[in-house]
């Protein structure tokens, strides 16, 4: 790993975001040129932009609960119970306190958290890679992390952008050894997605080799900074959990709500049949493109073990891609769920951070472009994303 300057630490937070400023230009850029495509398609199909964003499948959730709170149960023909406590707090507290300030629309405000967020989220991407392998492997993740397949999610009015937000800043702040910081981040975290679990164990295995008594030197001399984070980072998930059971007077209650959407941990077990079913079914390549896609999330992983990434960025999203690819549900959202994997970007980002600017634009322009016209293809499918 390098020892590269802290630009945040050294300097003034707006120095800092200077230089963070060609990467959060470019990020812009991809996520603009996604919602024009979006747009532009939209005309043909005779379905708005904004629709598409703001109100549709989980958007509509996460504006119900802004708008009536907590209590709305879907029952649906077959039988199956959807209830919105599924659905963690802090993206509707958002979207009700910005609708509360602002004269936006709860639907309108939790677009503006998004956009918000991923500008965030793609500083907090770029804090990380910069310092750990400087400027240009930093701009090359954050414009990595925008071309993604599923980019689009980023713009819309979904929890991926404040959650990863939220894991990209608790990572840095593990780098630098600011426990407090990491621990409420984590406990955010935990407070907008399940999946917030990454963000707790990142700091818990972070923390507990820092509290190693050989750790006990230099700023690590007491063992009272990385404990307060351990403590802290599960607050969040645990506080929301607990509330939900309270709520359905069982303990397990947010697991059984989970199970009557059709969501678990089972292991990979129901994702491994349908890879099965797609490879013995009328379509074997979709279950060879599943196959090679799971392939190459490892083959990644691998690479960023090999690459000496940092404990944290291993745990995130090494924990990230176990729950999504291990759990139950619906398949179709499995890429979105990976998103906040984002340091499985870094070997690429790297390589990309080595070759000549012209070349580098190129590739990451065509991807951008790839992008754009797969998310507007994806978003005007008969699934949510």
């Amino acid at each position: 790993m390098l020892d590269v300057a802290d630009p945040t630490t050294a300097q003034p937070v707006r120095a800092a975001l200077r230089r963070a400023a060609p990467a959060l230009l470019a990020y812009a850029a991809v996520r603009l040129l996604g919602v024009v495509v979006l747009a532009s398609w939209g005309l043909v199909e005779g379905e708005g932009w904004h629709q598409l964003l703001s109100a549709r499948w989980d958007s509509l959730w996460y504006t119900r609960i802004a708008e009536e709170g907590y209590g709305y149960t879907l029952y649906l023909p077959d039988g199956r119970i959807h209830s919105n406590l599924a659905f963690f707090p802090l993206l509707p507290w958002l979207e009700r306190t910005v609708a509360a300030i602002t004269p936006l629309a709860p639907a309108d405000a939790g677009l503006a958290v998004s956009w918000f967020s991923s500008l965030a989220a793609a500083w907090g991407i770029f804090a990380v890679a910069d310092r750990l392998y400087g400027r240009r492997t930093g701009i090359a993740l954050a414009v990595l992390w925008a071309v993604l397949p599923t980019g689009i999610v980023q713009s819309m009015a979904y929890s991926e952008s404040l959650f990863t937000a939220l894991a990209a800043w608790a990572v840095y702040a593990l780098l630098t050894r600011r426990w407090v910081w990491a621990g409420g981040l984590a406990a955010l975290a935990g407070l907008t997605r399940p999946v917030g679990l990454a963000v707790v164990a990142a700091v818990w295995v972070t923390a507990a080799v820092a509290l190693r008594p050989e750790g006990w030197r230099g700023p690590w001399r007491s063992p009272s900074g990385p404990a307060l984070g351990m403590a802290i980072a599960p607050l969040g998930w645990l506080g929301y959990v607990a509330w939900t059971g309270a709520r359905t007077g069982s303990p397990l209650g947010y697991l059984d709500i989970q199970h009557q959407w059709g969501n678990g941990f089972d292991g990979g077990l129901a994702f491994a049949g349908f890879v099965r079913d797609n490879l013995t079914g009328p379509f074997p390549l979709a279950g060879i493109g599943l196959l090679a896609a799971i392939a190459l999330v490892g083959w990644l992983y691998v690479l960023c073990v090999r690459q000496h990434q940092p404990l944290p960025l291993l745990v995130l999203c090494g924990v990230v891609a176990a729950l999504a690819l291990a759990g139950s549900g619906y398949f179709g959202s499995k890429p979105r769920l990976l998103m906040p994997a984002f340091p499985l970007l870094l070997p690429p980002a790297a390589a990309l951070a080595r070759i000549r600017t012209t070349p580098a634009v190129l590739i990451l322009g065509c991807a951008a472009l790839a992008s754009a016209v797969y998310g507007a293809f994806w978003l005007h499918g008969s699934g949510p994303p």
